[in-house]
């Protein structure tokens, strides 16, 4: 597990993925996002580590209660569920709300129908996304179409629009987040 506090109150970390196998076109570890909003512990696609799950949990019961705020679980996308269930049962969860909560904004990812979203964490200026970017291994991002994609100019239109908000990091599921001017590696993928 790579566990990193990015700021007071966000942190990002990653697992290996149980379904990874050799030679698959995605790095084993994926990420996930801790975040601390006035009014809630918040995750986003949860994924407890793989032989350190003990070691996490202490970790995360120590926050949740230091918090004393209810715990909300987010999904970038419905194929992101990994720990959502052990987490809901063992924090009272709610899994994706009706209501965000504070501080955080969901946008829809058009272009398919699986219904991925990104949030924005706006008091860190932090995206987080599924698989409609990665990291390219060279500190930038690449954008990576779904297999389901069925509407290209919506796909595009979509991730246009997220250059209008003041991204300072991009959290990726796969490869390394972005951690300082996000909105030029976001600009950057999109003309290449």
């Amino acid at each position: 597990m790579d566990a990193r506090a990015l700021a007071p109150a966000l942190w990002y970390w990653t697992a290996p993925h149980p379904s990874w196998r050799p030679g698959a076109d995605w790095p084993e570890a994926v990420g996930c996002v801790y975040y601390e909003a006035p009014d809630a512990a918040v995750l986003i696609d949860p994924l407890l580590p793989r032989g350190e799950e003990e070691e996490f949990l202490r970790h995360l019961d120590r926050d949740v209660e230091r918090l004393g705020r209810p715990v909300v679980i987010l999904l970038t996308a419905p194929w992101h569920r990994r720990s959502t269930a052990e987490l809901a049962e063992r924090y009272g969860a709610v899994v994706a709300p009706e209501e965000l909560p504070e501080g955080v904004e969901s946008i829809a990812i058009g272009g398919s129908d699986e219904a991925q979203l990104a949030f924005f964490i706006r008091p860190h200026r932090a995206l987080v996304v599924a698989e409609i970017f990665m990291g390219d291994g060279s500190g930038g991002l690449v954008v990576c179409p779904s297999p389901a994609l069925i509407d290209r100019a919506a796909l595009d239109k979509s991730l246009r629009d997220l250059l209008a908000l003041p991204v300072e990091r991009v959290l990726v599921s796969h490869g390394e987040p972005v951690l300082s001017d996000g909105g030029r590696a976001i600009a950057a993928a999109l003309s290449s």
